[in-house]
Protein backbone atom coordinates (compact mmCIF):
# COMPACT_ATOMS: atom_id res chain seq x y z
CA UNK A 1 0.00 0.00 0.00
CA UNK A 2 2.69 2.69 0.75
CA UNK A 3 4.62 2.10 -2.55
CA UNK A 4 1.29 3.08 -4.21
CA UNK A 5 1.06 5.95 -2.01
CA UNK A 6 5.11 7.09 -2.50
CA UNK A 7 4.63 6.27 -6.60
CA UNK A 8 1.64 9.09 -6.17
CA UNK A 9 4.27 11.58 -4.77
CA UNK A 10 6.44 10.84 -7.27
CA UNK A 11 4.04 12.12 -9.45
CA UNK A 12 4.54 15.54 -8.69
CA UNK A 13 7.16 16.21 -11.70
CA UNK A 14 4.10 15.32 -13.81
CA UNK A 15 1.90 18.75 -13.18
CA UNK A 16 2.86 20.24 -16.92
CA UNK A 17 2.15 16.73 -18.52
CA UNK A 18 -1.28 16.52 -18.67
CA UNK A 19 -1.37 13.47 -20.84
CA UNK A 20 1.07 11.56 -18.95
CA UNK A 21 -0.33 12.03 -15.78
CA UNK A 22 -3.51 10.21 -17.26
CA UNK A 23 -1.47 7.18 -18.32
CA UNK A 24 -0.11 7.23 -14.61
CA UNK A 25 -3.17 7.08 -13.28
CA UNK A 26 -4.38 4.44 -15.28
CA UNK A 27 -0.80 2.06 -15.24
CA UNK A 28 -1.23 2.30 -11.33
CA UNK A 29 -4.77 1.83 -11.57
CA UNK A 30 -4.53 -1.67 -13.21
CA UNK A 31 -1.29 -2.39 -11.14
CA UNK A 32 -3.21 -2.21 -8.08
CA UNK A 33 -5.95 -4.48 -9.42
CA UNK A 34 -3.85 -7.40 -10.78
CA UNK A 35 -0.70 -7.34 -8.19
CA UNK A 36 -2.83 -6.07 -4.96
CA UNK A 37 -4.98 -9.02 -2.99
CA UNK A 38 -8.57 -8.12 -1.76
CA UNK A 39 -9.46 -11.03 0.71
CA UNK A 40 -12.88 -11.39 2.72
CA UNK A 41 -10.58 -10.34 5.73
CA UNK A 42 -8.13 -7.42 6.78
CA UNK A 43 -4.71 -8.18 5.32
CA UNK A 44 -2.45 -5.83 7.21
CA UNK A 45 0.02 -3.86 5.23
CA UNK A 46 1.52 -1.63 8.49
CA UNK A 47 0.25 -0.41 11.38
CA UNK A 48 -2.26 1.82 10.35
CA UNK A 49 -3.24 0.49 7.20
CA UNK A 50 -4.79 -2.94 5.40
CA UNK A 51 -6.88 -4.15 2.95
CA UNK A 52 -10.16 -6.47 2.52
CA UNK A 53 -12.19 -6.36 -0.67
CA UNK A 54 -14.88 -3.51 0.46
CA UNK A 55 -11.33 -1.15 0.68
CA UNK A 56 -9.67 -2.81 -2.85
CA UNK A 57 -12.74 -2.40 -5.04
CA UNK A 58 -13.29 0.99 -3.85
CA UNK A 59 -9.32 1.89 -4.15
CA UNK A 60 -9.16 0.57 -7.83
CA UNK A 61 -12.28 2.27 -8.23
CA UNK A 62 -10.90 5.28 -7.22
CA UNK A 63 -8.12 4.88 -9.70
CA UNK A 64 -10.00 4.46 -12.67
CA UNK A 65 -12.34 7.43 -11.83
CA UNK A 66 -9.56 9.78 -11.62
CA UNK A 67 -8.41 8.43 -14.70
CA UNK A 68 -11.24 9.16 -16.15
CA UNK A 69 -11.91 12.50 -14.75
CA UNK A 70 -9.05 13.66 -16.41
CA UNK A 71 -10.01 12.45 -19.87
CA UNK A 72 -13.27 13.86 -19.21
CA UNK A 73 -11.64 17.30 -18.54
CA UNK A 74 -9.54 17.64 -21.70
CA UNK A 75 -11.19 21.59 -22.05
CA UNK A 76 -9.32 22.26 -18.52
CA UNK A 77 -6.06 21.20 -20.82
CA UNK A 78 -6.43 22.58 -24.04
CA UNK A 79 -7.84 25.85 -22.40
CA UNK A 80 -5.00 26.28 -20.25
CA UNK A 81 -7.19 26.60 -17.31
CA UNK A 82 -4.88 26.43 -14.89
CA UNK A 83 -4.30 22.48 -15.97
CA UNK A 84 -1.22 22.26 -13.22
CA UNK A 85 -3.01 23.08 -10.33
CA UNK A 86 -5.61 21.12 -11.53
CA UNK A 87 -3.53 17.45 -11.51
CA UNK A 88 -2.76 18.90 -7.92
CA UNK A 89 -5.91 18.92 -7.28
CA UNK A 90 -6.59 15.76 -8.79
CA UNK A 91 -3.35 14.12 -6.94
CA UNK A 92 -4.67 15.26 -3.13
CA UNK A 93 -7.84 13.65 -4.02
CA UNK A 94 -6.73 10.28 -4.99
CA UNK A 95 -4.42 10.31 -1.77
CA UNK A 96 -6.93 11.20 0.60
CA UNK A 97 -9.09 8.82 -1.00
CA UNK A 98 -6.14 5.99 -0.37
CA UNK A 99 -6.08 6.63 2.98
CA UNK A 100 -9.51 6.89 3.43
CA UNK A 101 -10.32 3.14 2.73
CA UNK A 102 -7.10 1.70 3.99
CA UNK A 103 -7.02 3.03 6.95
CA UNK A 104 -7.30 0.67 9.95
CA UNK A 105 -7.20 3.44 12.75
CA UNK A 106 -10.23 5.62 13.04
CA UNK A 107 -8.56 8.87 13.50
CA UNK A 108 -6.55 8.45 10.38
CA UNK A 109 -9.73 7.38 8.73
CA UNK A 110 -11.57 10.80 10.24
CA UNK A 111 -8.58 12.87 8.92
CA UNK A 112 -8.53 11.36 5.52
CA UNK A 113 -12.85 10.95 5.35
CA UNK A 114 -12.55 15.06 6.08
CA UNK A 115 -9.50 15.95 3.77
CA UNK A 116 -11.39 14.41 0.99
CA UNK A 117 -13.61 17.64 1.32
CA UNK A 118 -10.96 20.04 0.46
CA UNK A 119 -9.86 18.92 -3.30
CA UNK A 120 -13.45 18.80 -3.90
CA UNK A 121 -14.46 21.93 -2.48
CA UNK A 122 -11.24 23.34 -5.32
CA UNK A 123 -12.87 21.76 -8.00
CA UNK A 124 -16.15 23.13 -7.52
CA UNK A 125 -14.84 26.89 -6.31
CA UNK A 126 -11.51 26.82 -9.09
CA UNK A 127 -13.33 25.03 -12.28
CA UNK A 128 -17.03 25.63 -11.21
CA UNK A 129 -19.37 27.13 -14.37
CA UNK A 130 -21.69 29.62 -12.52
CA UNK A 131 -21.33 32.22 -9.75
CA UNK A 132 -23.81 29.96 -7.55
CA UNK A 133 -20.89 27.70 -7.06
CA UNK A 134 -20.10 29.55 -4.05
CA UNK A 135 -23.29 28.86 -2.44
CA UNK A 136 -23.03 25.36 -3.61
CA UNK A 137 -19.59 24.87 -2.17
CA UNK A 138 -20.90 26.12 1.40
CA UNK A 139 -23.53 23.16 1.28
CA UNK A 140 -21.27 21.15 0.85
CA UNK A 141 -18.75 21.86 3.80
CA UNK A 142 -21.21 22.69 6.07
CA UNK A 143 -23.63 19.72 5.98
CA UNK A 144 -20.84 17.84 5.84
CA UNK A 145 -18.74 19.18 9.24
CA UNK A 146 -21.90 19.64 11.08
CA UNK A 147 -22.55 15.83 11.20
CA UNK A 148 -18.94 15.39 10.92
CA UNK A 149 -17.90 16.83 14.65
CA UNK A 150 -19.95 14.40 16.59
CA UNK A 151 -17.81 11.67 14.95
CA UNK A 152 -14.69 13.15 15.97
CA UNK A 153 -16.33 13.13 19.51
CA UNK A 154 -17.79 9.62 19.19
CA UNK A 155 -13.87 8.50 18.65
CA UNK A 156 -12.05 10.44 21.37
CA UNK A 157 -14.93 8.48 23.57
CA UNK A 158 -13.85 5.41 22.12
CA UNK A 159 -10.19 6.29 22.96
CA UNK A 160 -11.18 6.80 26.44
CA UNK A 161 -13.36 3.98 27.33
CA UNK A 162 -11.50 1.45 25.28
CA UNK A 163 -8.04 2.39 25.06
CA UNK A 164 -8.15 1.76 21.02
CA UNK A 165 -9.04 3.30 18.24
CA UNK A 166 -8.17 0.18 15.91
CA UNK A 167 -11.24 -0.92 14.07
CA UNK A 168 -10.50 -4.77 14.94
CA UNK A 169 -10.01 -3.76 18.74
CA UNK A 170 -12.95 -1.97 19.41
CA UNK A 171 -15.65 -3.63 21.68
CA UNK A 172 -18.73 -2.20 24.02
CA UNK A 173 -20.66 -3.58 26.24
CA UNK A 174 -22.75 -0.48 27.15
CA UNK A 175 -24.18 2.09 24.37
CA UNK A 176 -26.53 4.71 24.32
CA UNK A 177 -28.42 6.34 21.56
CA UNK A 178 -26.07 9.29 21.50
CA UNK A 179 -22.79 7.54 20.90
CA UNK A 180 -24.89 5.48 18.04
CA UNK A 181 -26.30 8.86 16.36
CA UNK A 182 -22.83 10.34 16.64
CA UNK A 183 -21.32 7.08 14.64
CA UNK A 184 -23.87 7.12 12.23
CA UNK A 185 -24.92 10.57 10.88
CA UNK A 186 -21.68 11.91 9.53
CA UNK A 187 -21.68 8.82 7.29
CA UNK A 188 -25.65 9.06 6.56
CA UNK A 189 -25.10 12.96 5.38
CA UNK A 190 -22.51 12.04 3.22
CA UNK A 191 -24.32 9.05 1.09
CA UNK A 192 -26.82 10.93 1.23
CA UNK A 193 -29.63 9.83 3.16
CA UNK A 194 -32.73 11.61 2.12
CA UNK A 195 -34.49 14.99 4.04
CA UNK A 196 -30.42 15.27 4.55
CA UNK A 197 -29.09 15.50 0.52
CA UNK A 198 -30.08 19.31 -0.47
CA UNK A 199 -26.26 19.95 -0.91
CA UNK A 200 -25.56 16.98 -3.60
CA UNK A 201 -28.05 18.45 -6.06
CA UNK A 202 -26.83 21.79 -5.68
CA UNK A 203 -23.28 20.85 -5.64
CA UNK A 204 -23.93 18.14 -9.05
CA UNK A 205 -25.40 20.86 -10.76
CA UNK A 206 -23.06 23.55 -9.83
CA UNK A 207 -19.36 21.13 -10.26
CA UNK A 208 -17.71 21.29 -13.24
CA UNK A 209 -17.46 17.32 -14.71
CA UNK A 210 -14.29 16.40 -12.78
CA UNK A 211 -16.64 17.15 -9.56
CA UNK A 212 -19.82 15.46 -11.04
CA UNK A 213 -17.83 12.61 -11.22
CA UNK A 214 -15.83 12.32 -7.83
CA UNK A 215 -19.08 13.42 -6.78
CA UNK A 216 -21.03 10.59 -7.84
CA UNK A 217 -18.67 7.45 -7.92
CA UNK A 218 -16.29 8.13 -5.29
CA UNK A 219 -17.43 10.58 -2.56
CA UNK A 220 -21.10 8.92 -1.67
CA UNK A 221 -19.68 5.59 -1.53
CA UNK A 222 -17.11 6.76 1.55
CA UNK A 223 -20.52 7.01 3.45
CA UNK A 224 -21.60 3.40 3.04
CA UNK A 225 -17.63 2.26 3.49
CA UNK A 226 -17.72 3.98 6.61
CA UNK A 227 -20.97 2.56 8.00
CA UNK A 228 -19.94 -0.93 7.16
CA UNK A 229 -17.00 -0.35 9.38
CA UNK A 230 -18.04 1.37 12.05
CA UNK A 231 -21.22 -1.20 12.03
CA UNK A 232 -18.18 -4.01 12.90
CA UNK A 233 -19.06 -2.82 17.03
CA UNK A 234 -22.16 -0.90 16.73
CA UNK A 235 -24.17 -3.53 14.91
CA UNK A 236 -26.15 -5.73 17.45
CA UNK A 237 -26.96 -2.43 18.93
CA UNK A 238 -27.77 -0.70 15.99
CA UNK A 239 -30.90 -3.16 15.52
CA UNK A 240 -33.20 -1.79 17.56
CA UNK A 241 -33.01 1.75 15.25
CA UNK A 242 -32.75 0.03 12.11
CA UNK A 243 -35.97 0.92 11.47
CA UNK A 244 -35.72 4.36 11.47
CA UNK A 245 -33.16 4.83 8.40
CA UNK A 246 -34.94 2.11 6.36
CA UNK A 247 -38.16 3.92 6.60
CA UNK A 248 -36.95 7.42 6.03
CA UNK A 249 -34.75 6.17 3.26
CA UNK A 250 -37.98 4.29 1.71
CA UNK A 251 -39.97 6.67 2.03
CA UNK A 252 -37.71 9.68 1.20
CA UNK A 253 -36.49 7.37 -1.96
CA UNK A 254 -39.79 7.81 -3.29
CA UNK A 255 -40.42 10.87 -3.00
CA UNK A 256 -37.23 11.96 -4.82
CA UNK A 257 -38.52 9.65 -7.26
CA UNK A 258 -41.16 11.61 -8.30
CA UNK A 259 -38.85 14.91 -7.62
CA UNK A 260 -37.13 13.48 -10.96
CA UNK A 261 -39.75 13.50 -12.82
CA UNK A 262 -40.26 17.44 -12.40
CA UNK A 263 -37.05 18.26 -13.26
CA UNK A 264 -35.31 20.39 -16.50
CA UNK A 265 -32.01 20.44 -15.75
CA UNK A 266 -29.84 17.42 -17.11
CA UNK A 267 -27.58 17.15 -13.88
CA UNK A 268 -30.16 17.28 -11.56
CA UNK A 269 -31.92 14.08 -12.75
CA UNK A 270 -28.51 12.12 -12.58
CA UNK A 271 -28.26 13.59 -9.00
CA UNK A 272 -31.83 12.93 -7.35
CA UNK A 273 -31.53 9.33 -9.18
CA UNK A 274 -28.06 9.00 -7.04
CA UNK A 275 -29.87 9.69 -4.00
CA UNK A 276 -32.79 7.70 -4.99
CA UNK A 277 -29.83 5.03 -5.50
CA UNK A 278 -28.16 5.60 -2.37
CA UNK A 279 -31.05 5.16 -0.19
CA UNK A 280 -31.37 1.56 -0.84
CA UNK A 281 -28.03 0.70 0.04
CA UNK A 282 -28.10 2.60 3.11
CA UNK A 283 -31.55 -0.18 3.47
CA UNK A 284 -29.00 -2.44 2.73
CA UNK A 285 -26.63 -2.16 5.13
CA UNK A 286 -29.17 -1.12 7.63
CA UNK A 287 -31.05 -4.33 7.38
CA UNK A 288 -27.93 -6.10 9.06
CA UNK A 289 -27.33 -9.19 6.91
CA UNK A 290 -25.25 -10.77 4.46
CA UNK A 291 -27.07 -10.30 1.16
CA UNK A 292 -27.53 -6.53 2.52
CA UNK A 293 -23.75 -5.66 2.83
CA UNK A 294 -22.97 -7.74 -0.31
CA UNK A 295 -25.62 -6.20 -2.18
CA UNK A 296 -24.36 -2.17 -0.86
CA UNK A 297 -20.44 -3.32 -2.20
CA UNK A 298 -22.11 -4.11 -5.71
CA UNK A 299 -24.53 -1.54 -6.19
CA UNK A 300 -22.24 0.97 -4.88
CA UNK A 301 -19.63 -0.01 -7.61
CA UNK A 302 -22.43 -0.35 -10.10
CA UNK A 303 -23.26 3.05 -9.78
CA UNK A 304 -20.26 4.56 -9.40
CA UNK A 305 -19.43 3.48 -13.13
CA UNK A 306 -23.37 4.32 -14.28
CA UNK A 307 -23.44 7.52 -12.96
CA UNK A 308 -20.56 8.72 -13.85
CA UNK A 309 -20.72 8.32 -17.46
CA UNK A 310 -23.96 9.66 -17.55
CA UNK A 311 -22.53 13.05 -15.93
CA UNK A 312 -19.92 12.58 -18.87
CA UNK A 313 -22.72 12.01 -21.48
CA UNK A 314 -24.43 14.98 -20.07
CA UNK A 315 -21.30 17.02 -20.45
CA UNK A 316 -20.63 16.37 -23.81
CA UNK A 317 -23.81 17.75 -24.61
CA UNK A 318 -23.49 20.54 -22.56
CA UNK A 319 -20.01 21.52 -24.67
CA UNK A 320 -21.94 21.52 -27.65
CA UNK A 321 -25.17 23.32 -26.56
CA UNK A 322 -23.52 25.54 -23.54
CA UNK A 323 -27.12 24.71 -21.99
CA UNK A 324 -28.07 22.00 -19.41
CA UNK A 325 -31.77 22.24 -19.89
CA UNK A 326 -33.97 19.98 -20.96
CA UNK A 327 -36.00 22.31 -22.94
CA UNK A 328 -32.88 23.11 -25.54
CA UNK A 329 -31.13 19.94 -25.63
CA UNK A 330 -33.50 18.07 -28.02
CA UNK A 331 -33.43 15.85 -30.48
CA UNK A 332 -29.67 14.84 -30.30
CA UNK A 333 -30.34 11.56 -31.80
CA UNK A 334 -30.76 13.19 -35.79
CA UNK A 335 -27.23 14.75 -34.63
CA UNK A 336 -25.13 12.62 -32.73
CA UNK A 337 -26.88 9.02 -33.47
CA UNK A 338 -23.58 6.92 -31.90
CA UNK A 339 -23.85 8.75 -28.73
CA UNK A 340 -27.64 8.46 -28.79
CA UNK A 341 -26.71 4.53 -28.38
CA UNK A 342 -24.68 5.28 -25.28
CA UNK A 343 -27.77 6.84 -23.83
CA UNK A 344 -29.68 4.49 -24.27
CA UNK A 345 -27.34 1.70 -23.11
CA UNK A 346 -26.95 3.51 -19.76
CA UNK A 347 -29.89 5.04 -19.39
CA UNK A 348 -31.26 1.10 -19.40
CA UNK A 349 -28.04 0.27 -16.86
CA UNK A 350 -29.47 3.14 -14.88
CA UNK A 351 -32.91 0.97 -14.49
CA UNK A 352 -30.81 -1.95 -13.72
CA UNK A 353 -31.10 -3.50 -16.80
CA UNK A 354 -29.12 -6.99 -17.13
CA UNK A 355 -26.22 -7.85 -17.39
CA UNK A 356 -25.38 -4.41 -15.48
CA UNK A 357 -23.98 -4.85 -11.89
CA UNK A 358 -26.90 -2.48 -10.46
CA UNK A 359 -28.99 -5.49 -11.31
CA UNK A 360 -27.16 -7.99 -9.28
CA UNK A 361 -26.77 -5.31 -6.70
CA UNK A 362 -30.84 -4.46 -6.74
CA UNK A 363 -31.72 -8.08 -6.55
CA UNK A 364 -29.19 -8.76 -3.39
CA UNK A 365 -30.44 -5.11 -1.85
CA UNK A 366 -34.49 -6.28 -2.08
CA UNK A 367 -34.02 -9.57 -0.78
CA UNK A 368 -32.44 -8.15 1.84
CA UNK A 369 -34.70 -5.42 2.79
CA UNK A 370 -38.13 -7.69 2.21
CA UNK A 371 -35.90 -10.10 4.44
CA UNK A 372 -36.11 -7.56 6.74
CA UNK A 373 -39.85 -6.73 6.64
CA UNK A 374 -42.16 -8.06 4.23
CA UNK A 375 -44.39 -5.20 3.96
CA UNK A 376 -41.70 -2.91 1.89
CA UNK A 377 -42.01 -4.93 -1.27
CA UNK A 378 -44.95 -2.33 -1.83
CA UNK A 379 -42.24 0.46 -1.60
CA UNK A 380 -39.50 -1.17 -3.44
CA UNK A 381 -42.10 -2.07 -6.30
CA UNK A 382 -42.81 1.93 -6.56
CA UNK A 383 -39.08 3.19 -6.39
CA UNK A 384 -38.43 0.03 -9.33
CA UNK A 385 -41.25 1.41 -11.69
CA UNK A 386 -39.88 5.20 -10.83
CA UNK A 387 -36.31 4.16 -11.84
CA UNK A 388 -37.18 3.42 -15.46
CA UNK A 389 -39.46 6.34 -15.31
CA UNK A 390 -37.30 9.03 -14.77
CA UNK A 391 -34.42 7.23 -17.08
CA UNK A 392 -36.65 6.89 -19.99
CA UNK A 393 -38.07 10.56 -19.05
CA UNK A 394 -34.27 11.43 -19.45
CA UNK A 395 -33.82 9.65 -22.55
CA UNK A 396 -36.68 10.32 -24.67
CA UNK A 397 -36.31 14.08 -23.91
CA UNK A 398 -32.64 14.57 -24.60
CA UNK A 399 -32.64 12.35 -27.93
CA UNK A 400 -36.66 12.88 -29.09
CA UNK A 401 -37.99 16.04 -30.55
CA UNK A 402 -36.92 18.66 -32.54
CA UNK A 403 -33.31 19.79 -32.60
CA UNK A 404 -33.30 23.72 -31.21
CA UNK A 405 -33.11 26.41 -34.03
CA UNK A 406 -30.95 28.73 -32.25
CA UNK A 407 -27.96 25.80 -31.35
CA UNK A 408 -25.00 26.50 -32.58
CA UNK A 409 -23.47 23.67 -35.50
CA UNK A 410 -22.97 20.56 -33.61
CA UNK A 411 -19.07 19.15 -33.40
CA UNK A 412 -19.59 15.64 -34.12
CA UNK A 413 -18.54 12.99 -31.24
CA UNK A 414 -14.51 12.46 -31.15
CA UNK A 415 -12.60 9.43 -29.93
CA UNK A 416 -11.85 10.45 -26.61
CA UNK A 417 -15.55 11.02 -25.82
CA UNK A 418 -16.53 7.71 -27.03
CA UNK A 419 -13.79 5.87 -25.41
CA UNK A 420 -14.49 7.85 -22.24
CA UNK A 421 -17.78 6.43 -22.18
CA UNK A 422 -16.81 2.88 -23.31
CA UNK A 423 -14.44 2.88 -20.23
CA UNK A 424 -17.43 3.45 -17.71
CA UNK A 425 -20.13 0.46 -19.61
CA UNK A 426 -17.49 -2.22 -20.17
CA UNK A 427 -16.56 -2.29 -16.77
CA UNK A 428 -20.02 -1.68 -15.37
CA UNK A 429 -21.27 -4.44 -17.38
CA UNK A 430 -18.46 -7.12 -17.17
CA UNK A 431 -17.67 -7.25 -13.74
CA UNK A 432 -20.80 -9.13 -13.21
CA UNK A 433 -18.82 -12.18 -14.37
CA UNK A 434 -16.56 -11.86 -11.58
CA UNK A 435 -19.46 -11.65 -9.46
CA UNK A 436 -17.23 -14.47 -6.70
CA UNK A 437 -14.95 -11.86 -5.37
CA UNK A 438 -18.09 -9.73 -4.69
CA UNK A 439 -19.76 -12.77 -2.82
CA UNK A 440 -16.87 -13.09 -0.71
CA UNK A 441 -17.48 -9.73 1.52
CA UNK A 442 -19.70 -10.07 4.33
Amino acid sequence: MMKYLFMLLFMIPLFNLYWMSMYSYMIMGFMFIFFMMGNNFITPTGNLLGLDILSYDLISLSYLIIFLMMMASYKIYSDNNFSSGFLLVLLMMMMSLMMTFSSLNMILFYISFELSLIPTLFLIFGWGYQPERIMAGYYLLFYTLFASLPLLLGIFYINLVVGSVDFWFITFNDMNIYFYLSMVLAFLFKMPVPFFHFWLPKAHVEAPISGSMILAAILLKMGGYGLIRVYLFLGNFSLSYSFIWICLSLWGSLLVSFLCMYQVDIKSIIAYSSVAHMSLVICGIMSYNNYGFIGSLVMMIGHGFCSSALFCLANIIYERSHSRSLFINKGHLAVMPGLSMLWFLLCANNMSSPPSLNLLGEIYLINSVISWDYMTFMFLGVLSFMSCCYSIYLFSMTQHGYLYNGSLLYKTVNLREYTLILFHFIPLNLLVLKFDSFALFS
